[in-house]
């Protein structure tokens, strides 16, 4: 009986962490600083977690056609995503968007019919009990009330999407200002660095 409730503990205490990076930059990347820090400080509150990693820089995915829906690798990402109870991601602003990896791996896992479906009275999100945790890097000042805000198009469109498919608690860890000198460099890690100290 004891053993039972302990393999039932287990269970409810058990994750599963996506962690994926999508920066070209290698060791220099803000945003791969920031993502492991964030599943770091997972893994710490819950030791026996399963990380899975995928590099989408160093391992691009084809950007879809339609014959790709079909392919064993869209099934594989969709798996992966769905198995996930947290997705940490990093989210370097290239262009005022998304880096085009990140961009072919949304497009693997937001399918109708799998994460959303319609209806008669519009979109729903079919995922649920999932949070998802953005570590965004940005050269420069995009953040709310800042005058560059309004072309920041990389954690918006994000948010847009995870709330599209039902994703309700999604969290941003925002470095930037990273490409406005050293000492702007060291400030936005060291604030990024405290707001992943503070996960819950």
């Amino acid at each position: 009986m004891v053993t039972n409730i302990q393999n039932e503990i287990a269970k409810e205490t058990s994750m599963n962490i996506l962690h994926l990076d999508s920066s070209i930059t290698g060791e220099a990347s803000v945003s791969r600083k920031v993502t492991a820090e964030i599943v770091a400080k997972l893994k710490g509150k819950t030791p026996d977690a399963t990380v899975v990693y995928r590099d989408l820089a160093a391992n691009p995915l084809e950007h879809l056609t339609l014959p790709a829906f079909g392919q064993p690798q869209a099934a594989e990402i969709m798996a992966e995503f769905m198995a996930a109870d947290k997705v940490v991601i990093g989210v370097p602003m290239y262009n005022f968007g998304v880096p085009s990896q990140l961009k072919a791996w949304v497009d693997r896992i937001a399918v109708a019919g799998q994460t959303f479906k319609y209806t008669e009275t519009g979109p729903v999100g079919l995922v649920t009990g999932k949070r998802v945790i953005l570590a965004a890097s940005r050269g420069g000042l995009y953040s709310e009330g800042m005058p560059a805000a309004a072309v920041e198009h990389a954690v918006s469109y994000l948010q847009a999407v995870f709330g599209f498919i039902g994703v309700t608690d999604v969290q941003v860890i925002v470095a930037e200002g990273v490409a406005m000198g050293p000492d702007a460099l060291a400030a936005a890690l060291a604030e990024a660095k405290r707001e992943v100290a503070q996960l819950t």
